[in-house]
């Protein structure tokens, strides 16, 4: 297990030497080791050439440079990117935080409690130095304000110690360049709706003139910056592609259609294949005795996971549908599936289906939603992975061939037919504005009773398959016994 710790430095050539020799040798928890990735942010007063003595002489730091000044939320980027530990802790240059406490911040993240522990100033510390009155207003104030967005009671949003799990923290975008990296990242730990805690640290505070940058106008930029990440949902790095399940959680009308077209088919025992974060999920586990939230993608699982932790009828399982092994011992455990927006992504959809249809109680349901008209086939396909989209008659014989009867074919989301065009292939646009996602989803109760009135085909497309096996009524698997048996302990992996 290894700590990567990121220390963002500009112009800090008095305390650089001192710091990073007390970062190099700070107590760590037991097996685990360390790496120093250290950004100099173009220093300008000797800094770089002090980093690059000590660089060559502890073989635990990296040392990246900026080729220009670009602020702090800037070099803290850089240093997410670089890191390769399991765990990243925000280490500032300046001395005011003390490397001694690091097993104390780690402490929570390594118990399994938290995806993000935050050292707090205001909390009782061993030894907090008294500094300026207006300084701590404002930035209680700050926190107060990025509480009321975010819905937290964190008492020390600007606190410069948190630590993060590297692979969620390497999932989050960082736009922010200067100081506005502190309320960035809260909200979108927030939205993103991380097991966030905080631990009580040391504090040696600088003056300013000691060399203390962070000022009032940096105050005021800071409450820009919630506001706008407030405002919309940036989330996920490109590199994850994820961003399409974000923007859906900004859409609720709509995602509350389309829960109120599957609901009616939905029996007490579900299995949701590619359950993404749980959008759907949250609208249908309602009522079931058994909902299994199934997915592949560790984010998704680890989203999965914080959202449902306390929700007992909710079993969030890590499964590969395209892996028919991964579906071992859950043969006949349900009476309805749900393969919503799978389809299109699979080379071979059939194999799945069928090994799909294992999982169902003879005259059980599989409900599937895809993608509909393969002429709309564009350019937002192919960024979202698509391999193809499907017609009406495509969808059945797909269906019947793999089992199933074919109960019901729905038109789903006509209105979206034509943005969609206008993006996909007018334009050639890899995504929709989130703007007109807004504006759709606002007016979704005026699409949805005019929907069945339009006449061309729907956006997507809801088949209602039926499961024809047939099997021994004594080999059938009650409810209680797939989830209390074989669904329960997979939950843990």
């Amino acid at each position: 297990m290894k700590l990567s710790i990121l220390m963002p430095v500009y112009n800090e050539r008095t305390v650089v030497e001192r710091s990073i020799s007390q970062v190099v040798t700070a107590p760590l928890p037991e097996n685990m080791d360390r790496e120093l990735v250290v950004v100099d942010d173009c220093s300008t007063d000797g800094t770089l050439e002090i980093l690059k003595r000590l660089a060559a002489a502890f073989p635990q730091i990296r040392l990246y440079q900026h080729e220009q000044n670009r602020g702090k939320g800037a070099a803290v980027r850089t240093a997410i990117e670089k890191a390769t530990g399991d765990f990243a802790l925000i280490q500032d240059a300046d001395l005011e935080y003390d490397p001694a406490e690091y097993p104390r911040l780690l402490r929570p993240l390594l118990d399994g409690h938290a995806d993000a522990v935050f050292g707090s100033r205001y909390l009782a510390g061993e030894q907090t130095r008294v500094l300026l009155f207006w300084h701590s207003v404002i930035n209680k104030g700050l926190t107060l304000v990025s509480n009321m967005f975010c819905n937290l009671n964190l008492t020390d949003m600007e606190t410069c110690y948190k630590v993060f799990r590297t692979d969620l923290l390497k999932s989050i975008p960082i736009r922010s360049d200067r100081f506005g990296f502190e309320p960035e990242i809260v909200m979108k730990s927030a939205k993103r709706k991380l097991r966030i805690y905080e631990v009580p640290i040391s504090y040696h505070g600088r003056t300013y003139e000691e060399g203390k940058k962070i000022n009032w106008k940096d105050g005021i930029k800071a409450l820009a910056v919630i506001f706008r990440f407030w405002l919309i949902d940036d989330l996920y790095a490109a590199p994850y592609g994820r961003g399409v399940l974000n923007n859906l959680t900004g859409t609720p009308q709509y995602l509350s259609w389309l829960s109120g077209k599957l609901r009616p088919h939905l029996g007490d025992a579900v299995l949701e294949v590619g359950a993404g974060i749980g959008n759907v999920t949250g609208r249908l586990m309602g009522k079931r005795l058994l909902y299994m939230a199934a997915e592949k993608d560790p984010l998704y699982l680890h989203a999965l996971r914080n959202r449902f932790l306390r929700t007992p009828n909710v079993v969030v399982q890590r499964l590969d549908p395209e892996n028919p092994e991964e579906l071992g011992g859950l043969e006949r455990c349900f009476d309805t599936v749900l393969c919503l927006n799978v389809l299109e992504y699979l080379e071979s959809p059939g194999p799945v289906l069928e090994a799909l249809r294992a999982t169902l109680q003879p005259g059980g349901r599989i409900l599937v939603l895809a993608p509909q008209n393969p002429t709309l086939y564009g350019s937002l396909d192919r960024s979202l992975g698509h391999k193809r989209r499907y017609t009406a008659p495509d969808a059945r014989r797909l269906l019947e061939s793999c089992g199933f009867a074919v109960e019901r074919v729905y038109n789903f989301n006509k209105v979206g037919t034509a943005p969609w065009w206008i993006y996909s292939k007018l334009s050639g646009s890899k995504k929709i504005s989130k703007p007109l996602l807004k504006i759709f989803d606002k007016t979704v109760w005026l699409w949805s009773r005019l929907d069945a009135l339009m006449p061309w085909n729907g956006l997507s497309i809801i088949v209602v398959g039926r499961n024809t096996g047939r099997v021994p009524d004594n080999s059938q698997a009650p409810v209680t016994a797939c989830s209390r048996e074989q669904t329960t302990p997979a939950s843990s992996n």
